[in-house]
């Protein structure tokens, strides 16, 4: 699957921004059609998936009527789901949804507080061990607020993005491919822009945990850190090295290049 949409999703992560303000028509069936044929196709671990729901049901979307951070007229969404203990699985496979989308020119953003997890549960269709960890909105965002999305969204990734000395510390000493990884890995959405994940690299295996085993918002970190591998993934491999995620005792993951 990367290696079919690894530029284009590389591409789309260095451009897209969380859009909330939607026009309310569905858009064209070929370009959800095309979604929706990779969402069923997004399977890389088996214990996460992604839905891609065509009528958005009302009141899927919660926060202060009016507030600047809430969603309004989303006709689609797409739900992010996965067994209890497979939050970086989904942040992974629901990035590769999110990144998607933006390619076709669709709105979105990742939402894993602020929605009725009752509605999302029953759109997913639950297994026994299943639940949803976050949705987004999708769809084509208005005009009238893209402006100003898009230069709340500037500001923050210039002035708010951590520095590669706290997310990677000695990454300018790896190899050319793994610092682009983690160049890549910077640009990783995450709750509240906290920015969770942590990497490091020994025998040329490059890892990721999170910051604490706290976590915050209600959201586990470890759904921010799955986003953040995908996009490490994405670096990487635009740097002519692909590689596999395996699991790390004590660690979220590690990528091993296929060269290894």
């Amino acid at each position: 699957m990367i290696a079919r949409n690894g530029q284009r999703w590389l591409e789309a992560a260095a451009r897209r921004v969380s859009r909330r303000r939607f026009e309310a028509a569905p858009r064209a069936d070929s370009t959800l059609r095309r979604l929706e044929e990779l969402c069923e196709s997004l399977r890389p671990f088996g214990s996460a998936r992604v839905l891609l729901v065509r009528e958005a049901p009302a009141g899927l979307f919660r926060g202060i009527v009016g507030a600047s951070g809430s969603v309004r007229g989303a006709p689609h969404c797409l739900v992010m789901v996965g067994a209890e203990d497979a939050a970086a699985e989904v942040g992974y496979v629901g990035e590769a949804a999110v990144l998607e989308a933006t390619a076709l020119g669709l709105g979105t953003c990742w939402v894993g507080g602020l929605f009725s997890r009752e509605k999302a549960d029953s759109l997913a269709a639950l297994g026994p061990a299943e639940r949803a960890f976050a949705v987004s909105p999708l769809g084509r965002a208005t005009a009238d607020n893209e402006l100003e999305e898009r230069l709340m969204s500037a500001v923050a990734r210039s002035r708010s993005r951590k520095p590669l000395s706290v997310i990677a510390p000695g990454s300018g000493e790896w190899p050319a491919w793994a610092r682009a990884g983690v160049e890549a890995a910077r640009l990783a959405p995450s709750a509240l822009n906290r920015q969770p994940w942590r990497f490091s690299m020994e025998g040329g295996t490059v890892l990721v945990a999170a910051d604490s085993d706290r976590d915050t918002y209600r959201i586990p970190k470890r759904l921010d850190c799955g986003i953040a591998m995908l996009h490490f993934e994405l670096g990487a491999r635009g740097a002519g090295v692909p590689g596999a995620w395996r699991d790390a005792a004590g660690r979220v993951a590690a990528f091993v290049p296929a060269s290894r």
